[in-house]
């Protein structure tokens, strides 16, 4: 016992002091356990095969599908453009949007999400971005509260009352809790925030962002300014040709940018779109060439092969144009991007033609363009030399564009190009993982449906690669955040030793003796804010999986039900909002605030005590003693 409680100290010590990764902690931990022989290894491993971790593991493959599509940024961009000018309603619909999609996807991704639109929209009102910032993070909490899969310590106290043969809960089971949470949170956070959360001034993050994103880069260059396309015609003499037979460039001057093939039709459910680069790529019927250059010279090209003019005075619009600006002709990224290089003293491109140099079939990239100092090359490149310092615009397949770093002699690859290609959204799959989402949903609220819930989840989570919502397998391993799931799982097992030992019959019994001879409602305060306690300085998962079965066991002790006792648990696990480290959405606002420490006190800690004391007193009228 005394080891396994010396493990325990060792475990919260460093949580608290920061030196180690999270999860590098836990696995030390899960080896003592192992090393001393208070678990043997199948006891150890068993948190890698269950359920919460497998579950969890499928929402992140689920939350990454609904990033990618873009679709809850779709969702919480048309409710907050409702807003207007109106600072309380701003505020309003900023807590009530974030809540709503943090009761159905993880609170780091939704605040993730939020962020860059909180900034903006602030910006775009004039409110100080610091009063949203912090009440969006926490609003991300509350919102967690409404459902099952909201947060993990749900699914923890849910997985302790199953294996303890009790009634699981439904997914809703947590809404009444979850409405008061946020209700009594928005009526706290509302004054809090103006009182406390005046004078920042966010504007200087601003002002350091280094990358250009994918946007920024075509309408620095102009992409839009010239861009038209055409349709291949059934009876077209492109089809079965490729561009590089036509040569396109010198007999029109027109720069082919990509050859966008769609299947399924444009309002088809199931949609697909595929981009590929123009110079080896057979044409088919249907296939929209997109070109850069003179419209005269499109029109030419247009009437010597009977092509069809798409839109010509805007053939793309931007889904999401910067506040106040019009809709403007934009290219799309999904699997073909851009990226800036600038060419080094020892390039052996200098002095030469991109012509000259077969650019585009040594590097399998285009050339979209020349930056020369203040100067941009956008026309007739065919005959530019090429200097030191020029800045070339390239345009290729994703891969391509990563292996422009092996070529170092040659340039420079100017910021991340493959960060800006991981923010690219497939937004004609938006419709189809809304389905898979309310699907899934749908088999874990009711009954009748005979899936259990973390089939639901493993069934959504492959639909979404299947159906394309994530570009590859490879892009669904990289929403998965490994450091939360090996966290989860190697600190598992140590819930089950502090049972196998007996220390959480004691720690139980503790409670009982010093806190139950004063009536479940004071063991219950004192289950529920030595939870909230330990949150603020470990990760409220591992509280959760700790805290869980000690208040199973203290509940059983004073002989009433464990559930109000357990939701205790869930609830003031998730419930901290006094440090910026306690939950990954608290610490991620910190920046943008920009905030300090004593901020989070200033308004979380009286948050987290007003809610703590209402809960201690609604919890028995929810969930009856």
């Amino acid at each position: 016992m005394y080891i396994t409680l010396g493990i325990l100290l060792f475990s919260i010590v460093f949580f608290v002091s920061g030196k180690l990764r999270s999860d590098l902690v836990a696995l030390c931990s899960l080896i003592l356990l192992l090393i001393f022989g208070i678990l043997t290894p199948e006891e150890g491993l068993s948190g890698f095969s269950n359920t919460i971790v497998v579950m969890m593991i499928g929402l992140f493959v689920v939350s990454g599908a609904i990033f990618q599509t873009g679709l809850a940024k779709m969702i919480s961009s048309k409710i907050l453009r409702l807003a207007g000018d109106s600072e309380i309603r701003l505020f309003l619909l900023v807590m009530l949007a974030t809540s709503a999609i943090g009761a159905f996807i993880s609170n780091t991704g939704t605040v993730a999400l939020m962020l860059p639109i909180l900034v903006s929209l602030a910006s775009t009102s004039g409110m100080n971005v610091s009063r949203l910032l912090m009440p969006m993070a926490f609003a991300s909490s509350m919102g967690g509260m409404f459902t099952l899969i909201g947060t993990p310590p749900n699914l923890v106290i849910d997985s302790v009352l199953r294996d303890n043969g009790q009634q699981g809960l439904s997914f809703f089971s947590f809404t009444p809790v979850g409405i008061i949470c946020f209700t009594v949170g928005l009526l706290i956070l509302i004054p809090l925030s103006r009182a406390f959360l005046t004078g920042k001034d966010g504007k200087k993050e601003k002002g350091q962002k280094k990358n250009k994103s994918l946007n920024e880069l075509a309408r620095e260059y102009q992409l839009a300014t010239d861009l038209y396309r055409v349709k291949v015609k059934k009876d077209s003499r492109l089809v079965g040709k490729t561009i590089a037979e036509l040569n396109v460039f010198r007999k029109y001057r027109l720069n082919v940018l990509e050859v966008r093939r769609e299947s399924g039709g444009r309002s088809s459910f199931l949609k697909s779109v595929s981009q590929k680069l123009a110079t080896h790529t057979e044409l088919e019927a249907n296939d929209l060439i997109y070109l850069m250059g003179d419209f005269e010279q499109v029109e030419r090209f247009d009437q010597d092969y009977d092509l069809d003019i798409v839109d010509t005075h805007t053939p793309e619009v931007v889904s999401d144009p910067e506040p106040g600006q019009p809709a403007r002709n934009a290219l799309d990224f999904y699997d073909i991007g851009i990226a800036e290089i600038v060419l080094m003293p020892t390039s052996t491109l200098k002095n030469q033609t991109i012509i000259g140099i077969n650019f585009r079939q040594r590097y399998h990239l285009n050339v979209l363009g020349i930056r020369r100092k203040s100067e941009y090359i956008l026309h007739d490149m065919k005959d530019v030399k090429l200097e030191t310092g020029d800045v070339l615009l390239v345009q290729g397949h994703w891969k391509e564009i990563g292996l422009l770093s092996e070529e170092q002699n040659d340039w420079v690859v100017l910021g991340r190009p493959l960060e800006e290609a991981t923010k690219v959204t497939l937004d004609y799959k938006a419709p189809v993982a809304a389905s898979i989402l309310v699907l899934m949903v749908a088999a874990m609220v009711f009954d009748f449906i005979p899936i259990a819930p973390v089939t639901a989840v493993m069934i959504a989570a492959v639909l979404m690669i299947l159906t394309g919502c994530l570009k590859n397998v490879e892009a669904a391993y990289r929403t998965i955040n490994w450091e939360s799931i090996v966290l989860i799982a190697a600190m598992l097992p140590l819930s089950l030793a502090l049972e196998k030992t007996g220390t959480s019959e004691i720690i139980s019994n503790s409670l009982v003796g010093g806190l139950g001879q004063y009536g479940p409602v004071v063991l219950l305060g004192g289950i529920y804010f030595t939870t909230s306690l330990m949150t603020m300085f470990i990760s409220n998962t591992a509280t959760a999986v700790l805290l869980a079965p000690i208040a199973y066991q203290a509940a059983l002790g004073i002989g009433v039900s464990p559930y109000p006792f357990l939701f205790a648990v869930s609830v003031a696990a998730s419930m901290c909002f006094a440090s910026p480290f306690s939950t990954p959405p608290n610490a991620l606002v910190m920046p943008a605030g920009p905030y300090t420490f004593m901020d989070y006190v200033k308004v979380g800690l009286p948050l987290q005590i007003i809610l703590g004391i209402i809960m201690i007193f609604t919890l028995p009228l929810l969930f009856p003693f």
